[in-house]
């Protein structure tokens, strides 16, 4: 099979990440920064703002900063809303967020159930975040498309579900945990059930009768999103790469294209960061404009062709509307 553009610059970083994975854990970028002092932060949202109304297309990559500036941030650590959704949970083990549960071993699989039904129940039934509410405005009069690693439906709960890839899972279908068939399927429903039984209940374990299995082969079910288990790499996978691979393509020649970084962490720089960079680099009308809370990596091969905002991304979103008038 013939690899689309993007594949091959996601394959191209993640060769990188191997080869300098100490200088990604520590939170750096084996990228040349630029040495240019950043401009004042009025005059970036002025930026943003100016190459939004100039663009032709935009791309946005939205990672998990874009969902925890909205509240979505019970993820790493105890926070008030981790506290709040997982109270049975927290009362008696403490974990430091949601990933800590996710990790933990568990005395019986009833009991784990009972912990991933309140993580999936939490992000399915969240309401659409402002950051995601302000982005649908700045974007209103746009021709754009979403490239997202969140899994939590914020993206397809904001915007028309075509016009966005979720290439790093989904928590409203589950998988076969043996990938026994190339499907996935809703997990919505199964999901409310198991929420309503610990509720009416007053417990934190799912009972064995009630855990979701495949129904192809019985095997344990689980959610599609990788990184606790066998993640399937099948054909909706590939559908949402191909989704991003064609709008790319579709655009390469565009006169003025827009990329925007908002909220992409040290945690996966290979699915938005650095492709982004480098379209930037190759692509004669592109911009890339970059939000992040902890860094401000601006690249010094695009730093003429670019502009990266430190900031509360809530903030910037919120300023950057205000500035469009939208």
């Amino acid at each position: 099979m013939v690899q689309s553009l993007y594949e091959q610059l996601v394959i191209q970083t993640q060769m990188n990440y191997s080869q300098y994975y100490g200088v990604y854990a520590n939170g750096g970028t084996p990228v040349k920064l630029t040495d240019k002092k950043p401009l004042p932060y009025e005059q970036q949202i002025e930026t943003f703002a100016d190459r939004v109304k100039l663009a032709d297309h935009v791309i946005v990559g939205g990672a998990s900063g874009l969902s925890a500036a909205g509240g979505g941030d019970f993820y790493y650590a105890a926070t008030p809303s981790y506290k709040k959704a997982f109270c049975r949970f927290y009362d008696r083990y403490h974990f430091k967020g949601a990933f800590a549960g996710m990790g933990y071993r568990w005395i019986s699989r009833g009991e784990f159930w009972g912990y991933l039904a309140t993580f999936l129940h939490t992000t399915l039934h969240a309401p659409v975040r402002e950051p995601y509410k302000d982005l649908q405005a700045i974007l209103r009069d746009k021709d754009y498309f979403i490239l997202t690693t969140n899994q939590d439906t914020q993206a397809i709960k904001a915007f028309p579900e075509e016009k966005v890839a979720q290439i790093q899972g989904d928590h409203r279908f589950f998988q076969c945990s043996q990938q026994c068939t190339d499907a996935v399927w809703d997990a919505t429903k199964k999901i409310d059930e198991l929420y309503n039984y610990l509720e009416e209940h007053d417990t934190i374990v799912i009972p064995d009768e009630m855990i979701p299995r495949c129904p192809h082969c019985g095997a344990e079910a689980f959610p599609w999103v990788p990184g606790y288990g066998n993640f399937l790499e099948g054909s909706r996978y590939q559908e949402q790469y191909q989704k991003i691979s064609d709008d790319i393509e579709k655009h390469l020649h565009d006169k003025h294209v827009l990329f925007l970084e908002l909220g992409v962490g040290r945690m996966t720089p290979m699915f938005i960061q650095e492709p982004f960079w480098a379209l930037t680099n190759n692509l004669p009308g592109a911009f890339d404009v970059m939000v992040n809370r902890n860094y401000q990596f601006l690249p010094a091969q695009i730093e003429d062709k670019g502009v990266a905002i430190k900031g509360d991304l809530a903030r910037v979103l919120k300023d950057v509307r205000a500035q469009l008038g939208c």
